[in-house]
């Protein structure tokens, strides 16, 4: 019978409870409950079921598809629309010149940073879920669009000249219709993974990854932005090595720096240094952020329109901005096999930086996102967007935070900014055209600072994770040196084959009780816990499966000191020596017989000479003992002291067909030299795994798989007869 017992808690005392219950194991458990029905479906009723259609669901889907019909109709104007409107503008300022620096690291003309700024940050509105993130170009997804574009139509092929009014140079377009169509591969990729509900995909890039990954793209992108923001021409490198070819290009022509873009450069980097850290400062009593990009856009192309830097100085200016928006063209389908690798590579890295910052604003703020709906809204911005000539985007981290800190409370602000870009691109783009390209280049270098910061992740992760400082030092150094795209692949491979070391490499121990408790901890962690005579309890913080099945066995033998196979071949050995003993013992005994006999005879005689018979047959003063053979089979058995073994089965998780056999394996060994394995804590999915695998016969039965540890080890004491209270 079970019965609990409470008692309120006081500053004396603490909570208990009492229990009182039978020793469970699972044979006797499961014969206490009753399972419920359950009736499987075939194939056909599942494949039915799915796509049976009601109203109901169709309406779930659509509002899944497109959740603006579900928070647009509640949206409350007078409690939201303000900080909506406040934080559109905001984002938007940043929008502007951020969209046309990061173009130069896609290696497309400026303008497209502005397209690329518009349309997919308008469409997300529709499709999102995030309130808060501001979708767009961002550095590392242009800087991985670069490579691309640049390995596929590199400099040498033709001049691409950004001062030129012609913006459908031919390299130009080339590059364009090279970053369209990653765009396009990307977004079909992402909305595939989405329709198939694989957003789950981002958990493969752990967050040391995606830092290590990050901070070398933020050394990619410093470099690249070099030869701009000291107006010197080079060429740009991709692929393998491509930071040191592109840092070589640049100190070779270090005494070809225009001096001009150099102080104009410097001049926006100190301004906008200083504007951030007033930011950083006086977040809390600036109602907006200062808007620095902005500003220094605005005073640079000031200064290069009335001192004509371009002509007057060599500076290289942002140049041509045509008016209004392009015609929708396809992109160019043949490019597809040479660049699905890399399209790939962009869509999972544009996936995980947008759900991951959307997942941090959720948190903070309440809500719940969805990530295959995630993946779907990328994918869309990309597929439909590339058709309006845009390069990959993604979430930018810098405009996110500049969005959520000015009051935007929902995915309007993000239209809002949109807004803004469109403005610009129909009305005043050409005021723009004076802007010179060292200017972008600082802002460029500026928004880096974040990413540099990361640096800081190394004795961060030194003090609490090997493992994760390994995965963080692989992902900067093979992104770094080879390539974002390859960089990324290693990345992703060292961080799997960490997860196979751990699974293989886990932590045993020896478990014992808490005194008058049913809890039970680590015997050499722990001063009061101790450990039941006779009985060792065994934990391993893994699941069993072939990868670490055998050294799960040699763990065992070694943590509970009971080797069955020592053992048995220790057995064996004092068995043959004890059959040598007995040969040799018996070949004396004929010998003693023989001398005896001999005696008799002799003793015979003279006794009959003397008139003195024997005693029952014996003779008292023969000095000849009889040889027992008793006293030759006299064998004690190699024995352990250990009489149970108790397996802690808590941690594991799954066990496939190579750990059911070393683990009913290790059963019959065990048993062999008097020991009996129990099993606890077996969960039920465990449990059904070891039961389609045909673990459980005669030999082992449910019998041995017990609710807890402490019911294992009462059961233990019982069987070994030992005297115990609780």
């Amino acid at each position: 019978m079970e019965h609990a017992q409470e008692h309120e808690a006081c500053p004396e005392q603490t909570q208990r409870y009492c229990v009182e219950r039978p020793i469970y194991n699972q044979e006797l458990l499961q014969g206490q409950l009753h399972r419920r029905q359950r009736t499987p479906q075939t194939l056909k009723q599942k494949i039915a079921h799915s796509c049976r259609c009601t109203s109901k669901k169709a309406k779930s889907h659509l509002y899944s598809f497109l959740p603006i019909l579900k928070w647009l109709p509640r949206y409350p104007v007078k409690k939201y629309l303000l900080g909506d409107i406040i934080s559109g503008v905001s984002t938007g300022v940043m929008q502007l010149p951020q969209g046309l620096a990061y173009a130069l690291l896609a290696a497309v003309p400026p303008v497209f940073g502005l397209y690329s700024s518009f349309y997919p940050v308008f469409l997300y509105t529709f499709f999102g879920t995030s309130k808060h993130i501001s979708i767009g170009t961002f550095a590392v997804v242009s800087m991985m669009v670069g490579g691309v574009a640049v390995r596929e139509v590199p400099d040498e092929m033709i001049s691409l000249d950004y001062n030129s009014t012609n913006v459908t140079d031919a390299r130009d377009t080339k590059r364009v219709q090279v970053a369209v169509t990653v765009a396009f591969l990307s977004g079909i990729i992402q909305l595939c993974l989405g329709f198939l509900r694989f957003g789950f995909v981002a958990i493969y890039l752990t967050e040391p990854l995606v830092r290590g990954f990050t901070t070398a793209a933020a050394v990619h992108v410093f470099t690249s932005q070099l030869k701009y923001f000291l107006g010197i021409k080079t060429s740009r490198y991709s692929g393998p090595l491509s930071v040191v070819y592109s840092i070589a290009a640049v100190l070779s022509n270090i005494t070809m720096t225009n001096i001009a873009a150099l102080i104009v450069g410097s001049s926006c980097i100190v301004l906008l240094l200083i504007g951030k850290e007033i930011n950083d400062r006086f977040k809390k009593k600036l109602p907006v952020p200062i808007p620095m990009e902005i500003i220094v856009v605005i005073i640079g192309t000031g200064v290069s329109a009335g001192m004509n830097l371009n002509k007057s100085y060599k500076v290289d200016v942002v140049g041509n901005i045509p008016q209004g928006l392009r015609a929708p063209a396809v992109p160019e389908i043949q490019l597809i096999p040479a660049i699905f690798v890399d399209a790939v590579a962009i869509a999972i890295v544009g996936f995980s930086m947008a759900v991951s910052m959307a997942k941090i604003f959720a948190l903070k703020h309440g809500y719940t996102i969805d990530g295959n709906q995630e993946l779907i809204a990328l994918g869309i911005c990309n597929s439909v967007g590339s058709f309006f000539q845009t390069f990959s985007v993604t979430c930018s981290m810098s405009r996110s935070l500049v969005q959520e800190s000015t009051g935007g409370r929902t995915q309007i602000a993000g239209a809002l900014s949109s807004i803004m870009v469109l403005l610009v691109l129909v009305a005043v783009g050409y005021l723009f055209e004076p802007l010179p390209q060292t200017v972008l280049a600082a802002i460029v270098m500026v928004n880096l600072k974040g990413m540099f910061k990361q640096f800081g992740d190394v004795t961060h992760f030194w003090r609490t994770s090997k493992i994760e400082l390994a995965i963080w030092v692989v992902a900067f150094v093979a992104s770094l040196f080879l390539g974002l795209d390859y960089g990324l692949l290693t990345a992703v491979t060292f961080a799997m084959i960490t997860v196979i070391y751990r699974t293989q490499s886990p932590q045993y121990r020896i478990l014992g009780q808490i005194p008058d408790t049913d809890i039970y901890c680590d015997v050499e962690e722990y001063e009061e816990v101790k450990e039941y005579p006779g009985i060792k309890i065994f934990q391993a913080n893994t699941s069993l499966y072939f990868a670490n099945s055998e050294s799960y066995a040699s763990a065992l033998k070694k943590k509970t000191g009971v080797d069955p196979c020592a053992i048995l071949a220790a057995r064996r050995k004092a068995q043959k020596r004890h059959a040598r003993e007995i040969k040799a013992a018996n070949k004396h005994r004929k010998k003693a017989v023989l001398k005896l006999t001999n005696d008799v005879e002799a003793n015979v005689k003279h006794e009959i000479a003397n008139d003195d018979l024997p005693v029952n047959g014996k003779f008292a003063d023969s000095g000849v003992k009889d040889v027992s053979p008793d006293e030759h089979e006299h064998f004690v058995e190699t024995k352990t002291n250990i009489h149970s073994l108790i397996l802690d089965f808590t941690p594991v998780n799954f066990v496939d067909s190579v750990g059911a056999k070393t683990l009913k394996s290790i059963i019959k060994e065990y048993k062999e030299v008097g020991v009996c394995v129990c099993i606890a804590c077996c969960s039920g999915p465990v449990m059904n795994e070891l039961t389609r695998l045909n673990f459980f016969d005669k030999a082992v039965t449910r019998e041995l798989l017990f609710h807890s540890i402490h019911d294992a080890v009462l059961a233990c004491q019982v069987k070994d007869g030992s005297a115990f209270t609780d």
